[in-house]
């Protein structure tokens, strides 16, 4: 357990302006404090709670939008084959299934290729751009990937192939000029309003431009095919703000009725078909079943059950999904295991400030997702590697304040490729440079970070009295989802609590329950992978608590429960 700094977000708002908002609205304080603590102000109240169609941009205000919709018109009227290049991660298999079925509409002679993980590796690389040279392919389609692919790009080129880029990943300082057109809304030179698209996202701003180029009814394909771009979207945990807020409200409540087979059927299997379905069941219950596709088998098979509209193949392939999930699950253990074993054994990690170990033949798939569970466990960025025959393959996350893109990129020397993001990134490291970047990394770390970086906090959106603690604000608070990145669920304190019962539960009794009172007012509390505080609380403390609110429905019968976040002894 590692003691965890409070920040209250709390601004100093005046009783006036909340009352005011909480009128004109029809909402608690509660909500009202909420809302102005993250910084809304009062004229995009509305467009907040509302989340209308009207904050979706104009695709066509993306850089080179109208380079890729002719190209992509011309391959179609000229029946050219085409192909769409993916990811093997959720959003760049959403982001495949969503192109490829629209190009299809169209009339497209198309295809779809997502590279093999453990093979390829991420990305475009020249052996796959000479495969699908050889079989005609004339305009190859990026999606999820391809912005820092220059070299592949240029040789693409060279064999008669035109390349059309969609991505959202930061970009380096080299374009792939070669490109026939590069659609990114973080191009430095691209003047797109709103730059936190998932890769899907760009892929959907794509089709909705090719809709319009073609007489289309957008608000029709917007409609269509919003439910995959909400998976993609929130599954890339990307700000569920702005552009991606409407994306993800709208996506959510069209999964609610949708009538694909595939979606229907992992919404199956993982339990909630017949339940509210909320940006947690994606991150929790459908994503982690379609990224085990590419983490143990082939992303083709998730793909195909985005775009199969068979009821009995979906259900198939939705248990192979899952099976595959579960040995994921353990692999992932077995990882996880042996790296903890190697910090334990480390005699200098404590003043390491960057996690980086490396072990012949883990598993590409699974490294990333250890990686993020020693970033939470420690508290530090942390890079695994997986290396065979002196070449490594790495998968690293982050922390608040430490910036992993430009991290890779001081240490570019040792590396042979990389590319991500500020909190996720991916690296190709030949083995006996892991020792010398180790360092590299580390020593820039002791410059960008201070000792109370290193401390983990929690974000509280504002105290909340044990009377407000309803099962009415509860639901209110429902107001403001889709919660996400960007748009977290809010966390509240209280403080003075006393604890009436406490036990560890669940298996390995990883998980807390408490049963606390104060003024009388008693309540349930749930604390996921808290297990361990037993051993430092005790019935009768008294207890200051951070915590979400959440609705409990036993039997079908509502009642408020507290989602624990963290617990600290009253003084």
């Amino acid at each position: 357990m590692i003691d965890k700094i409070w920040n209250f977000k709390n601004k100093k708002l005046s009783d006036d302006v909340i009352n005011r908002i909480s009128q004109e609205y029809r909402i608690p304080r509660v909500i009202s404090t909420i809302i102005l603590n993250r910084g809304i102000d009062e004229e995009n109240i509305s467009a907040f709670l509302k989340k209308s169609m009207a904050d979706i941009v104009n695709p066509k205000l993306m850089l080179d939008m109208d380079k890729a919709v002719n190209r992509i018109n011309t391959a179609i009227k000229n029946k050219e084959k085409i192909a769409v290049y993916g990811d093997y991660d959720v959003d760049g298999i959403t982001s495949t299934a969503l192109l490829y079925e629209f190009l299809l509409s169209l009339g497209a002679d198309i295809q779809y290729y997502i590279p093999d993980r453990k093979g390829e590796g991420y990305g475009i690389n020249i052996m796959a751009v000479n495969k699908l040279f050889k079989q005609g392919i004339k305009l190859l389609i990026t999606v999820d990937c391809g912005i820092t692919a220059i070299g592949e790009v240029e040789f693409a080129k060279l064999q008669g192939l035109d390349v059309i880029i969609t991505d959202h990943h930061t970009c380096k300082d080299r374009l792939p000029s070669a490109a026939a057109a590069i659609l990114n809304p973080k191009r430095p030179d691209c003047e797109y309003p709103f730059d936190s698209l998932a890769g899907v996202g760009v892929a959907f701003k794509l089709i909705l431009a090719l809709a319009m180029e073609n007489g289309m009814v957008t608000k029709d394909v917007f409609e269509k095919y919003v439910d995959i771009a909400t998976l993609g979207t929130i599954a890339d945990v990307v700000p569920l703000v702005g552009e991606n807020r409407v994306i993800a409200d709208k996506g959510l409540k069209a999964l609610k009725k949708t009538q694909r087979a595939g979606i229907r059927a992992i919404l199956e299997i993982a339990g909630v078909l017949d339940k509210e379905i909320t940006s947690s069941t994606i991150a929790f219950a459908i994503a982690p079943r379609l990224n085990a596709a590419g983490r143990l088998g082939t992303a083709t098979t998730a793909v195909e059950l985005l775009l199969t509209k068979d009821r009995n193949s979906a259900r198939e392939i939705a248990l192979t999904l899952d099976k595959e999930n579960k040995e994921r699950q353990l692999t992932e253990r077995q990882i996880f295991d042996e790296a903890v074993s190697m910090i334990a054994s480390d005699a200098n990690f404590k003043k390491k400030k960057v996690i980086v170990l490396a072990k012949e033949d883990w598993h590409h798939g699974v490294i990333g997702i250890v990686a993020s569970r020693l970033c939470d466990m420690y508290y530090k960025p942390c890079i695994l590697i997986s290396y065979s025959n002196g070449v490594g393959k790495g998968s690293g996350r982050s922390i608040k304040n430490f910036n992993l893109f430009d991290a890779l990129s001081h240490c570019e020397k040792h590396l042979t490729d990389f590319g991500g993001h500020a909190v996720a990134a991916g690296l190709n490291i030949n083995m006996c440079d892991i020792e010398d970047f180790t360092k590299e990394i580390n020593k820039y770390a002791d410059s960008m970070l201070t000792e109370r970086d290193m401390i983990p906090s929690i974000e509280i959106d504002c105290p909340l009295s044990e009377r407000a603690v309803t099962l009415e604000n509860a639901k209110m608070l429902l107001s403001l989802e889709p919660f996400g990145m960007g748009n977290e669920k809010p966390v509240f304190a209280m403080s003075g609590a006393r604890i009436m019962n406490i036990a560890a539960v669940g298996i390995d009794n990883k998980h807390l329950r408490l049963r606390i009172s104060k003024n009388d007012h008693i309540i349930n509390c749930i604390g996921f992978g808290m297990g361990d505080f037993v051993a430092s609380i005790k019935q009768g403390d008294n207890i200051n608590l951070a915590f979400q609110m959440d609705i409990n429905n036993h039997q079908g019968i509502e009642s408020v429960q507290l989602i624990l976040k963290d617990i600290k002894i009253s003084k």
